[in-house]
Parts: structure tokens; C-alpha cells; sequence
């Protein structure tokens, strides 16, 4: 049984940063891209970041590009977000994602994770 469990997620300024994890098990973690989505109140569910598993390659929404960083740990079978420069505009439910594919939409995901609150205050 797949299982992606993100923790780190929480309350933080304007201007402040978040570092979130997502353990995998379940899985062949280095065979799988791993990414982050996020989903406002009233919003779709949107894509921020993934790293592939073919070549190691990374992909990010325009909107964190610069801010964001996603890296991942295979021995550890572990992914990780680092948030910088937050804003309010982040806030948001943050979701670990494990897929096949090189850069999985949000429709096609395989696995998903429970989710983890991040909120930015101004």
C-alpha cells in the first residue's frame, strides 16, 4: 500500500519560509517523479514542483520559480519543499504527489498525500 506522508507545513510571516517533507513507502521511490501541488479555498488543485525520477529533473510553476526549491533524498525516500520568501498568496493546503510520469497534472496523479497546511500572514 502507497503512502506519502508530508509534515512541516504550518503558520509563518510574509517574507518567512517553510521547509515541507513527504516520506514515501509503498513504493520503488526512485522509479517515481515526486512533486508538490497545492489547493487553495475555492481554487483548483494547482501544480508548484516536481522532480523527475528518468534524469533528475526539476519543473516549477511560474509563481515559485526563484522562491521554491524541490529536492528529493532516494536512500531516504523522501521529497522535499523549501519555501522562501512567502507571501500571502501561498497560503494554501500543499499535497505530495508520486507519479510515473515525467510532469504529472494535477488530474493524473497516481498517489497522493493527505496534505498539509501552510498559511502566510501579512
Amino acid at each position: 500500500q502507497v503512502q506519502l506522508v508530508e509534515s512541516g507545513g504550518g503558520l509563518v510571516q510574509a517574507g518567512g519560509s517553510l521547509r515541507l517533507s513527504c516520506a514515501a513507502s509503498g513504493l520503488t521511490f526512485s522509479t517515481y517523479t515526486m512533486g508538490w501541488f497545492r489547493q487553495a479555498p475555492g481554487k483548483e488543485r494547482e501544480f508548484v514542483a516536481t522532480t523527475s525520477w528518468r534524469v533528475s529533473r526539476t519543473f516549477y510553476a511560474a509563481s515559485v520559480t526563484g522562491r521554491f526549491t524541490i529536492s528529493r533524498d532516494n536512500a531516504e525516500n523522501t521529497v522535499y519543499l523549501q519555501m522562501n520568501s512567502l507571501n500571502p498568496e501561498d497560503t494554501a493546503f500543499y499535497y505530495c504527489a508520486a507519479d510515473r510520469s515525467e510532469v504529472p497534472t494535477a488530474t493524473g496523479v497516481a498517489y497522493w498525500g493527505q496534505g498539509a497546511q501552510v498559511t502566510v500572514s501579512s
